[in-house]
């Protein structure tokens, strides 16, 4: 692991020379080349320096000891190398961590869409609790949070809801929460006070740029159509809706969100985009292994990742094994002990 290091530090003092070329920097797309390939190592680049540094200043407290020290400074040095080698394990832990493979997809803003599954309306109010869940956390991460398509269930809840979440790494945290979400509660519509199961799914998608996923316009109908639901008099006078189909998929995606018929095209494509790069990226995946398994399979109830249980207070995720008793607080938004524990074991695998 060392050697490679050693590589990487070497490619980054070669990256620094060549930018420094007058040649180079008259280059425009070669210069932004160089600048985004220096960026992708510099954070290991200045671990293993950091490493380095503290590998040899543990050598040296090391040597001391050997120099006829008295029992007071021996007991001191001592100490030091006791938080030197702490330190060195923890820069070598971030550094494996590192160099893991990057998954080419976290740093992408994402399309996230929520769906009630089985339970009837009580899965639509779950199907809520989870945008709003959602949101709590994007909002506390400083992200942007824009609908999509939202289709509402007569009592408060949701029978879909596809909106998009910006922001730096918000791919790399929520990747973990596509699939089969259960809650067991008493629903408000129970007069007897019994325990309901039901299910809402939860599928994300990375953003995919307009050069990443070629459509052909000749494969697409698109169909305009008057907006249902709330929007005052502009919606019952102009038709803005766009509802958009790709011929070779049959995939359908839906916007009238908002009031302008080209922002809700733009948005509708936006989604067709994603699903297609996902669609792709799926593909590629079920060659290279040889089994592939839907995101959110079919929302039932046996097909759960993740089972909110209200009257014990707990929240479980069947993946890991991880049991946690602050539900409240998770459906407020808290899902960093939640999601990093996903990341842990992710990163260990």
């Amino acid at each position: 692991m060392l050697d490679q290091l050693e590589r990487v530090e070497k490619r980054y003092q070669e990256l620094n020379r060549q930018i420094a070329m007058p040649e180079v920097a008259s280059d425009l797309k070669q210069l932004q080349t160089l600048a985004q390939e220096r960026a992708s190592i510099e954070g290991l680049v200045t671990k293993y320096r950091q490493y380095k540094v503290t590998s040899k200043s543990l050598e040296e407290t090391r040597a001391m000891l050997s120099s006829g020290l008295d029992e007071g400074m021996t007991t001191l040095v001592k100490q030091e190398i006791e938080s030197l080698e702490s330190q060195l394990d923890h820069l070598l832990q971030g550094l494996k961590l590192a160099l893991l493979p990057k998954d080419a997809n976290d740093e992408r803003d994402i399309i996230m869409e929520i769906r009630a599954g089985a339970g009837g309306d009580e899965a639509g109010l779950f199907a809520a609790d989870l945008f709003r869940m959602y949101s709590r956390y994007a909002q506390s991460k400083g992200w942007d949070i824009d609908i999509i398509n939202i289709n509402e269930s007569g009592i408060g809840g949701l029978k879909e809801i596809i909106f998009e979440i910006k922001g730096k790494g918000a791919f790399s945290r929520l990747k973990y929460e596509r699939g089969v979400h259960r809650v067991q509660r008493v629903p408000i519509t129970e007069s007897s006070g019994r325990i309901h199961t039901s299910t809402a799914t939860v599928a994300v998608l990375p953003q995919a740029d307009e050069v990443e996923v070629s459509i052909n316009p000749d494969d697409l109908k698109i169909d305009i159509f008057h907006s249902g639901g709330a929007g005052g008099q502009n919606v019952n006078k102009v038709a803005t809706a766009v509802r958009i189909t790709h011929l070779p998929t049959s995939m359908v995606t839906v916007c009238q969100d908002e009031r302008s018929q080209l922002r809700n095209k733009t948005k509708a494509m936006s989604v067709l985009r994603a699903r297609l790069l996902d669609l792709e990226q799926r593909k590629q995946e079920a060659a290279m292994t040889k089994q592939r398994r839907s995101q959110v399979g079919t929302g039932d109830r046996a097909e759960k990742i993740r089972t909110y249980n209200f009257p014990q207070d707990r929240i479980s995720d069947h993946r890991i094994g991880l049991t946690l008793h602050n539900l409240p607080r998770i459906l407020e938004g808290e899902l960093d002990e939640l999601i990093d524990a996903l990341a842990t074991n992710d990163q260990t695998k």
